[in-house]
């Protein structure tokens, strides 16, 4: 079956002060949302593994938040119907708030478990309020930027958040607390933004996730994909810095420069996926991503030679998922969006339980090292895979002229001429 474009008729008249004017308040809350984030999950994979907890009982941890995820999405999408996104978003925020203290006044591990769930189903839920509405304003010409914003925001104020790890001690209540106070704290933005600028989702339509999938494979297979390689970055990375006996600053710095490098090349990687064929982007990215955890294997005893390329994982890794959602997109009714936005904050939360799971088994089977493992098997899936679906249906690698591509769009397009010069001329279909 092809992937009709099908979003043409919508309207292309959304000017940008339009844009800024209605999404500064969803992204200075979403700002101190992953702010709160960022501190909350450092915090609690530091002070797990000093309180020895067991390797699989931490992966079970940061499977849980993922597993939250998959419930969040799907309640989420039936609060925003009944009750819209800026009410929707204050109650995830109110409970998000609530878990982190309380994580903070237990040391009971099942008690951690169950609240990480919790605060996985809240993100999920701020994840779907944020992604239909920016998908509400997005067109196909700018969705890929828009999303870009969105990501930068997030990756960026998160890994803020897990820098600020060496100022609290993990095992008191304090740094818990100062999470749960931005997490709070970030309601006031949007809470006190102009209702008329929330999208109407009057007339949004369910939408399987096999239809979904009929409709474009190429994003929830790449979107489930994505979230394993995220789940075991973020969800293992404290467990093997603890192991490798990295002290309480560096670990904060080693979990947050992955977000520093996706703030450096989200834009720009963003921006070339507007003008080429999204998935020859997808491959280069994941194929970088996968080379970086390869030198992190090879180089792991030199810790200068660590933070670069942990660096350079972060800044290939963390634009996918806004490739795959803007692929997504582009293929979708303009009255799917909220349900489609629902469908891929599961898919990815599906895949980010299974990614700490596989980090678990290689650090217990190889050690420290299981971590860079898995991060280099799954980007080069990725990457298989985004290659795969050019092959399965060819598509032109450009969206314009060749002349006129911006500079990182002519980065990537070098050796996606590569690729599609060796794509049989044969269209398959699905």
């Amino acid at each position: 079956m092809a992937e009709i474009d099908t979003s043409l008729t919508r309207t292309e008249t959304t000017t940008k002060r339009h844009v800024a004017h209605a999404t500064w308040a969803l992204f200075v809350g979403l700002a101190m949302m992953l702010l709160a984030a960022g501190l909350f999950g450092s915090l609690l994979g530091v002070r797990a593994e000093r309180a020895k907890v067991a390797t699989l009982v931490s992966g079970v941890m940061s499977a849980a938040y993922y597993i939250g995820f998959l419930t969040g999405a799907r309640f989420a999408l039936r609060a925003l119907t009944r009750v819209g996104h800026i009410r929707a978003y204050a109650a995830l925020a109110s409970g998000l708030s609530a878990a982190m203290v309380t994580v903070g006044l237990t040391g009971a591990p099942a008690a951690w478990i169950a609240l990480r769930f919790v605060t996985g189903l809240c993100m999920a839920g701020q994840y779907v309020v944020a992604e239909s509405w920016l998908n509400d304003l997005a067109t196909n010409a700018n969705r890929g930027r828009l999303l870009a914003v969105y990501s930068l925001v997030t990756t960026g104020a998160f890994g803020i958040g897990q820098v600020l790890l060496f100022s609290f001690d993990t095992h008191i209540v304090t740094g818990f607390a100062v999470a749960g106070i931005v997490a709070s704290l970030a309601v006031a933005p949007v809470a006190l933004s102009e209702a008329a600028i929330a999208p109407v989702i009057e007339d949004a339509e369910p939408i399987s996730l096999r239809e979904l999938a009929r409709v474009v494979p190429t994003g929830v297979g790449s979107c489930a994909i994505v979230g394993a390689a995220h789940g075991a970055l973020a969800g293992m990375g404290a467990l093997y810095a603890t192991r490798i006996g990295m002290p309480a600053h560096q670990i904060g710095l080693f979990l947050a420069l992955p977000s520093v490098g996706g703030m450096i090349l989200q834009w720009p990687i963003s921006a070339a996926a507007d003008e080429l064929d999204r998935r020859a982007v997808g491959v280069g990215a994941s194929a970088i991503a996968s080379a970086c955890a390869a030198g992190l294997l090879l180089g792991h005893e030199h810790r200068l030679l660590v933070f670069v390329l942990i660096t350079m994982l972060g800044a290939f890794t963390y634009p996918l998922y806004s490739i795959a959602a803007a692929y997504t997109n582009d293929w979708i009714d303009p009255e799917h969006v909220n349900a489609a936005a629902s469908q891929l904050v599961s898919l990815y939360g599906l895949g980010a339980v299974v990614g700490p799971l596989i980090a678990t088994g290689l650090l217990i089977v190889t050690g420290p090292n299981g971590f860079f493992w898995s991060l280099f098997a799954i980007h080069a899936i990725l990457a298989g895979f985004f290659l795969y679906r050019m092959v399965a249906w060819r598509s032109p690698l450009a969206k314009v002229a060749p002349n006129e591509l911006s500079l990182p769009a002519r980065v990537f397009f070098i050796p996606a001429t590569i690729v599609g010069m060796s794509r049989r001329p044969r269209r398959r279909t699905r």
